[in-house]
């Protein structure tokens, strides 16, 4: 598919983001006992895990814009079996919990811009993958955007 401008302007506020994130500003910042530094930082290494296997499974289907290239696959195996975004999942798991171990209300409300932005930026990529695939609804219906679905 061809790159709109809605995909440039995704991209490039999520890496305004991520810089802006990364920044050490010191202030409003919050202190946690020690068993809630362990949690989180286990958290953020579990949302860094998803990531890296997330890019991995997705091999050379990877793109930071939100539309799909024309020639690619639909993943739905692996991390995809159960969430659709694993990449945004895996982010949004470690920049919570790491804003958290850090003790940074400034990196919270960060991650929290993350996460808006991946719901729209997901919502974007969503409407382009189920144009190019015919049983994208279907995948929709039956794994979770960010997280797994749980049924009983």
């Amino acid at each position: 598919m061809k790159l709109e401008l809605k995909d440039y302007a995704f991209v490039g506020v999520q890496i305004i983001l991520f810089m802006i994130y990364f920044l050490d500003l010191q202030f409003l910042n919050f202190s946690i006992p020690y068993w809630l530094e362990v949690v989180t930082g286990m958290f953020t290494i579990l949302g860094v895990l998803i990531i890296l296997i997330s890019i991995l499974q997705l091999n050379t289907n990877i793109s930071p814009f939100p539309s799909p290239r024309s020639k690619t696959i639909l993943i739905t195996g692996g991390m995809f079996k159960y969430m659709r975004h694993p990449i945004y999942s895996g982010i949004i798991i470690s920049s919570i919990n790491y804003s958290i171990y850090s003790g940074s209300i400034y990196k919270l409300i960060v991650a929290v811009v993350l996460c808006v932005l991946f719901y729209f930026k997901s919502m974007y990529e969503e409407r382009k993958l189920s144009q190019q695939f015919l049983n994208y609804e279907h995948y929709k219906k039956v794994t979770g955007r960010f997280f797994p679905i749980f049924k009983r």
